[in-house]
C-alpha cells in the first residue's frame, strides 16, 4: 500500500446529505471572522465537526440471513420485549425491540437490519424529547420501516431526538434491501429501534457499542439460547 491508498483510506467521504450544511457552516464561518477573527476560528471547528458528523464509511456486512445487524452507529440503550408501534401492524404481542442511540458524534448514516423487501413506511409527527428515555418510543416523530426478511417482518424505527429535527428516508414501499445497505439518516442525534421477529436471541447488551451493518443484534437458528453479558 502507497501514501496515496494510504490517506484515501484514512479520510472518509461525507454523505451527499451533508454537502449544504458543511457549505453553511464555513460560509457563516467567514461572514464570523469578517467581524472578528476569533470567531472564523471557532466556525471553522463547528465546520469540522459537521464534516464529521456527515461522514460515510464503508462498512464490511456479514452475509448471513440468520443475523440481524445494527442500523446505526451508537450505543445499545434498551433490550427488551416490547408491544411495537401500531402503526408497522406487526400485531399487539410484545417483540424484543433492542434500541441503539445515536449522540452527536456517531456516524448518522442508517443501514438496513436485514435483507429482504420493504413492506411498510410509515411517518408519525411527535415531541423532541431525549432519545435515550423508554418514552421517545412513542412519543417522539418517528419513521417506521417494515421489512420482510427470511425469518419474517422485521420493524425497524427511526426516532428524532431532543437535537434531531429531520428523518430521511431513501428507499419505499416494494423495494428490495440488503443486510447493510444505507436506507436513511437523521440529523443531529438520535435512535434507531430494531423489532425482531419471534425466534430471533439477542446478541447484544445494555450499555454495549454497536456499529451499523457489522454489529450483530439478534441471531436466528442457534441452540445457544439468549447471550447475556454484564459491565466488566
Amino acid at each position: 500500500m502507497n501514501l496515496f491508498d494510504t490517506i484515501r483510506n484514512t479520510l472518509v467521504p461525507i454523505h451527499k446529505e451533508g454537502y449544504v450544511f458543511v457549505a453553511i457552516f464555513f460560509i457563516v464561518s467567514l461572514i464570523l471572522g469578517y467581524f472578528a477573527e476569533p470567531l472564523f476560528w471557532i466556525g471553522l471547528v463547528l465546520t469540522l465537526w459537521c464534516a464529521y458528523f456527515f461522514r460515510d464509511p464503508e462498512r464490511v456486512v456479514p452475509q448471513d440471513d440468520d443475523l440481524i445487524l445494527s442500523p446505526a452507529d451508537g450505543r445499545i440503550s434498551h433490550v427488551a420485549m416490547v408491544v411495537p408501534p401500531a402503526e408497522l401492524g406487526l400485531g399487539h404481542e410484545p417483540m424484543l425491540r433492542i434500541s441503539v442511540f445515536m449522540n452527536v458524534f456517531n456516524c448518522h448514516v442508517n443501514r438496513s437490519p436485514v435483507r429482504g423487501e420493504v413492506k411498510v413506511i410509515e411517518y408519525r409527527a411527535g415531541q423532541f424529547v431525549n432519545a435515550e428515555l423508554d418514552k421517545a418510543s412513542s412519543d417522539n416523530e418517528r419513521n417506521g420501516l417494515v421489512i420482510e426478511s427470511r425469518h419474517g417482518q422485521v420493524g425497524v424505527v427511526q426516532i428524532a431526538g431532543f437535537v434531531a429535527r429531520r428523518i430521511v428516508c431513501w428507499v419505499k414501499p416494494g423495494e428490495p434491501v440488503n443486510a447493510g445497505e444505507r436506507f436513511g439518516l437523521i440529523r443531529f442525534g438520535s435512535r434507531l429501534d430494531v423489532f425482531v421477529p419471534h425466534g430471533g436471541q439477542a446478541r447484544v447488551s445494555i450499555g454495549q457499542l454497536a456499529i451499523a451493518g457489522e454489529t450483530v443484534l439478534a441471531e436466528f437458528g442457534s441452540a445457544k439460547g439468549p447471550s447475556l453479558g454484564r459491565r466488566s
